[in-house]
């Protein structure tokens, strides 16, 4: 069946959750696991109120900073279920082209990812990189909803 398993995490309880899913599934088929994180790069939130009072350097060392705990956190529950797990953090926007780059990158053959199930003008504002991830991969996706 699947041998390889992307789990997409954004550092979120609620991605933490779609990622302890995955690694559920990973277990019961017999799959290793890709963790990723993406963070946007620079230029995409540089005039962003997120960028005031930061540098670059800064926002780079935060995100590295932040990418690490979570994937970290990954890391620890996959071994908690004896699952072998690496991680990847990329930088690139939009996340949604990331994360299957990831996937090809690393010869995974299916993605899991947790949707916050936005739903009505918020849905429409923010978008979904679920959505999108959904809409652009040639992958199969297991979306983790509560």
């Amino acid at each position: 069946m699947y041998a390889h398993v992307l789990v997409a995490v954004d550092g979120s309880p609620y991605s933490l959750k779609a990622a302890r899913h995955g690694l559920g599934v990973a277990k019961a088929i017999g799959a290793k696991v890709t963790a990723v994180y993406v963070t946007p790069p620079w230029n995409a939130i540089a005039l962003s109120e997120i960028a005031i009072g930061h540098s670059e350097a800064q926002f780079d060392a935060q995100m590295k900073a932040v990418a690490a705990k979570t994937l970290g956190e990954v890391a620890t529950m996959a071994g908690q279920v004896g699952v072998a797990c690496t991680s990847v953090h990329m930088v690139g926007d939009p996340p949604y082209e990331s994360i299957i780059k990831a996937a090809a990158d690393n010869g995974c053959d299916l993605i899991v990812v947790g949707s916050h199930g936005r739903r009505g003008v918020a849905g429409l504002i923010l978008g979904s990189q679920t959505t999108k991830l959904l809409s652009h991969s040639k992958l199969p996706v297991i979306v983790y909803r509560e």
